[in-house]
């Protein structure tokens, strides 16, 4: 980890200019913003929704928040949880439609946070990795579950402990962060492939999906080019990935690595993966061939998520609301707007597009305000996970969209930044960036405290 230590970092002290107020940048989603502010800011319909197409939202909801039962003789539309899993519903890990965070304790499940699981493909494995993106572990599938309907034995028990790291600013200001370290007690089903890789990872917040899916691929192609053009060492990549409905690789866009191509194909997943759910588009779960009870163990119906629910579903997590900028024009976010456009930060966190035309009528020709590329970025050895996804390799991961980060302490009640939820502040995961954005975070070390307010409260804005 780097200690930035006073007078080792060079480079001139920005400027203290105002950014420009940028038109309809007070509304993050377009017509499609909200104004809510509270708990429940990241939970509310597209604001541009009919009430008959509200309604459509709500049926979603209701999947999406309502716990899934277990297999019962009498099959119910809801039923045929796990065996194993690592949540009964979406909402626990999506905690009210936004960010997951790390296990608090040594005891139960993680349930916000995940745990990929996968070995390092070989000659043989190329068909796996074309579909996939990775080679599973042999005996625990893709996906650590730490969950068990009952009769059944989970996988293991997730434990994160931390180092902290001192982190000295260039006028001397001291801060902390915390370096985590995995551990996989009690495995359930003997030991894991010794070149096991593993990836930690939260789940992110739901807003404003639809309108990422809505961003063309030849806008999130053009950021890479630029990105060539205009910068010595930022080389953001596209991932391609496998389309299970299309049958063919195309680009991805969700996900920490950028590893679905659509809304659709990633709900679909998270059913089989998180819940032990099949839908159409996964007729299996993450059961291996070495865990015999889980493949003969009882289903809810063939799927389990029928094709009615997965569209409502889609349509729910398509237009989940962005909430509006907050004092967009205050002097003191325009100073830190400045800031961050010094430091370089719009490389990477792309402020703006306009949705494509072909997207749904309410998500069509809106000017948004995601601030990400879609792109793979390294982001240094301090980030790796040593695990690739398709075209993403152990550093890479995708540039996360910032709308909404300033509510966070609002809706989730903590605040867990970066892929795995090890920064306890918006600062702390600036601290962390390295590779391609450590010139960014090399010139927020030499910011003195003013300014450094200044970035963090245009940060709360978005």
């Amino acid at each position: 980890m780097v200690l930035a230590i006073v007078g080792t970092l060079s480079g001139c002290k920005p400027s203290e200019e105002s950014a420009s107020i940028e038109p309809g940048e007070k509304f993050s989603g377009g017509a499609t913003s909200v104004a809510k502010v509270d708990s429940n800011a990241f939970s509310l319909p597209s604001a541009n929704l009919s009430p008959v197409r509200r309604m459509d939202f709500f049926v979603g909801n209701s999947f999406f928040r309502n716990p899934w039962k277990v297999a019962t003789a009498q099959q119910h539309v809801r039923d045929g949880l796990g065996p194993l899993f690592n949540t009964d519903t979406c909402q626990s890990c999506h905690i009210k439609d936004g960010r997951g965070h790390p296990p608090t304790t040594t005891a139960g499940p993680s349930v916000s946070m995940l745990v990929r699981l996968s070995i390092p493909a070989g000659p043989a494995d190329a068909y796996q990795r074309t579909r996939s993106g990775v080679v599973p572990e042999p005996t625990y599938g893709a996906q650590l579950q730490d969950a068990v309907i009952p009769g059944h034995r989970p996988e293991g028990q997730v434990r994160v402990e931390y180092t902290e790291i001192p982190v000295i600013f260039s006028d001397r200001t001291e801060i902390s962060v915390r370096k985590p370290s995995l551990h996989i007690d009690t495995l359930g089903y003997g030991p894991m492939h010794p070149a096991t890789q593993f990836s930690a990872r939260i789940a992110p917040p739901m807003i404003g999906l639809g309108l990422l899916e809505a961003i063309s691929e030849a806008d999130i192609r053009a950021n890479a080019t630029r990105q060539y053009e205009q910068t010595r060492n930022i080389r953001g990549k596209v991932n391609e990935v496998w389309s299970d409905a299309l049958g063919k690789t195309v680009i991805g866009r969700f996900g920490w690595k950028a590893g679905q191509p659509d809304l659709n194909q990633q709900n679909a997943h998270a059913f089989a993966g998180d819940m032990g759910l099949t839908s159409g588009l996964m007729s299996h779960d993450d059961c291996t061939e070495k865990q015999v009870e889980c493949l003969v163990a009882a289903n809810g119906g063939n799927p389990e998520v029928d094709d009615k629910i997965l569209a409502s579903i889609l349509f729910y997590t398509r237009n989940l609301a962005v909430p509006m900028r907050r004092h967009f024009d205050d002097p003191q976010v325009l100073r830190g707007k400045a800031l961050f456009q010094q430091a370089g930060c719009t490389y990477c966190h792309v402020p703006s597009y306009v949705t494509s035309e072909t997207a749904e009528p309410e998500l069509r020709g809106q000017r948004i305000f995601p601030y990400t590329d879609l792109l793979l970025h390294d982001m240094g050895d301090e980030l790796a996970d040593g695990r690739s996804e398709y075209l993403a390799d152990g550093h890479q991961w995708r540039t996360p969209p910032l709308w909404g980060i300033g509510l966070t302490a609002q809706v989730n009640g903590q605040t867990n930044f970066l892929h795995d939820g090890r920064a306890r502040t918006l600062m702390e995961a600036i601290v962390w960036h390295g590779g391609e954005a450590r010139g960014s975070r090399n010139a927020v070390l030499v910011f003195d405290q003013a300014q450094r307010e200044a970035l963090i409260s245009f940060l709360n804005s978005l």
